[in-house]
């Protein structure tokens, strides 16, 4: 079971374990509160006396006081069973992903818009985590404390619990078959909102290039179009949503119609006595109630497989694995009969050997798009190449461990990653641990220091997100400064 849980609600070993604990949480607090039914049914056996014995007064009181004690213990158990463990469980989630996406190839995001993975980061994180400690709990414990409660039943009186019982199977067959239709109904509607979240950042990062060509009414209709797409599914889905989930609550109202018609045709015969017609009635208005509640959510848990499914994505992705100590002998790159693709059938390199050696300035030059960025990715292993060797120091990068490999290059990209930070720890994010006058130096010899000194907070300048503040030439030489901070052995520049 635990494992089960694990693999389709995407959590840890620790959070199975806590929804295991939620599932009895609940179903607890759910029996608790039928706990006044049965004062309640003691109490109607002596009112049908005309009499309540004065000794029976302190039963009834400590009995009110018991139950109000057990709501509370209940209560509390259930909220820390649930809610707690699901913050701590949601948290670990989202660090998983972090580290995960931490460790996955640059050919996984080139398969993966931005949009996607941050709606799976955020959105879907949080709806998991709302559906743990609220929907599925609540239906799987809603769904175990009623099934205990119709056994109990059938102890009483067998034909008024099946009366009582016959809606369940009912309801439970058409919350069956909405799970094949809600669940093609919420992938189209994912689609379409990604495709709206993909839109709204497009036009985020564009917006310059738009506005400069007068293309921003352009983009605009097509931004609409997608969101009023979003807007039609979404109402599609949550009709769909609302024919299932009334008809199923519709049907479990007929199971209190349904004990009242059978009670008054036994109580008529003489077959029940009217405390147990009334015991009945108590129960059965009181047993449905958590079951119609989760049944709201119903869609939500349905559609929760997906977003799980998404998740399950990432995290089954295959890691680039290596040796963390490496031996190689020197900082040689070698290429030997590489070839590369970025896509099937659409070859980038093809047979490329040449070497690249310790102490050497080495220089590929050719025309846009001849495949000198490629090369630099596939010596850093930010892609692993098709076919060939490529080694550094005598050893093949593919059995070098990621992390290993990049601590023997500075890297200076053609399009510069700036952070909304200073300019002093934007350079820093070279060497986590410089000072502040190793960061100078750095930033002297890439020929930061004569712009830098004429902003307005000299280091300490605000730069804007990814260096809006700075021009095109002073944001390349920040990433210049970094790769010098760095002080690898090997410096791979991708620039124009």
């Amino acid at each position: 079971m635990i494992e089960k849980l694990k693999h389709k609600y995407a959590l840890s070993e620790k959070g199975a374990n806590a929804m295991v604990r939620a599932f009895v949480a609940v179903t607890i607090s759910n029996l608790v509160l039928m706990l006044p039914v049965g004062l309640l049914y003691q109490l109607a056996s002596y009112l049908l006396e005309n009499r309540v014995p004065k000794d029976k007064l302190i039963f009834f009181i400590i009995g009110i006081s018991v139950t109000l004690l057990l709501i509370v213990i209940s209560t509390s158990f259930q909220y820390n069973s649930t809610f707690y463990s699901t913050y701590v469980e949601s948290g670990v989630r989202r660090r998983t992903l972090a580290e995960k996406l931490r460790k996955l190839p640059l050919s996984f995001f080139g398969k993966k818009d931005l949009a996607d993975l941050t709606n799976t980061i955020m959105s879907d994180c949080a709806l998991i985590e709302t559906a743990s400690s609220h929907w599925i709990p609540e239906l799987v414990g809603a769904f175990i404390s009623t099934t205990l409660i119709v056994i109990g039943l059938f102890f009483f009186d067998w034909r008024m619990a099946l009366a009582a019982v016959w809606v369940m199977p009912v309801a439970f067959a058409i919350v069956g078959y909405s799970k094949t239709v809600m669940g093609k109904v919420h992938e189209k509607t994912i689609t379409y909102k990604l495709a709206c979240l993909d839109g709204i950042q497009e036009g985020l990062e564009t917006i310059r290039d738009l506005r400069s060509n007068n293309m921003a009414d352009s983009y605009m209709e097509g931004l609409n179009k997608k969101i009023k797409d979003v807007e039609h599914h979404a109402i599609v889905s949550e009709f769909a949503n609302a024919a299932f989930v009334c008809s199923a609550q519709m049907i479990l109202k007929l199971g209190i119609g349904t004990v009242a018609l059978v009670g008054s045709i036994l109580l008529v015969d003489g077959k029940i006595s009217v405390l147990t017609f009334f015991a009945f009635l108590l129960v059965v208005t009181r047993m449905y109630e958590p079951l119609q509640i989760s049944l709201q959510n119903l869609a939500a848990v349905i559609s929760i497989n997906k977003n799980c499914e998404r998740m399950d994505e990432i995290l089954s992705h295959d890691e680039q694995t290596g040796r963390e100590n490496p031996d190689n002998k020197g900082y040689d790159i070698v290429f030997d009969h590489v070839a590369f693709s970025y896509k099937a059938g659409e070859q980038v390199l093809s047979d490329v050997s040449f070497t690249a050696k310790q102490g050497e300035v080495t220089a590929l030059i050719g025309p846009s798009g001849g495949g000198k960025t490629t090369v630099s990715r596939l010596a850093a292993r930010f892609w692993d190449n098709n076919a060939g060797t490529i080694t550094v120091g005598g050893m093949n990068v593919l059995e070098i461990d990621p992390e290993q490999l990049l601590s023997l290059y500075s890297i200076v990209f053609q399009d510069v990653t700036l952070f909304n930070n200073t300019i002093m720890e934007n350079i820093r994010i070279g060497k986590k641990d410089a000072t502040d006058e190793e960061v100078m130096a750095a930033a002297k010899l890439a020929n930061c220091t004569d712009f830098i000194e004429k902003l307005p907070d000299k280091w300490d300048t605000m730069i804007g997100e990814n260096g809006s503040e700075l021009s095109g030439g002073e944001r390349q030489r920040i990433s210049i400064a970094r790769a010098f901070l760095k002080d690898a052995p090997i410096i791979l520049m991708d620039v124009k």
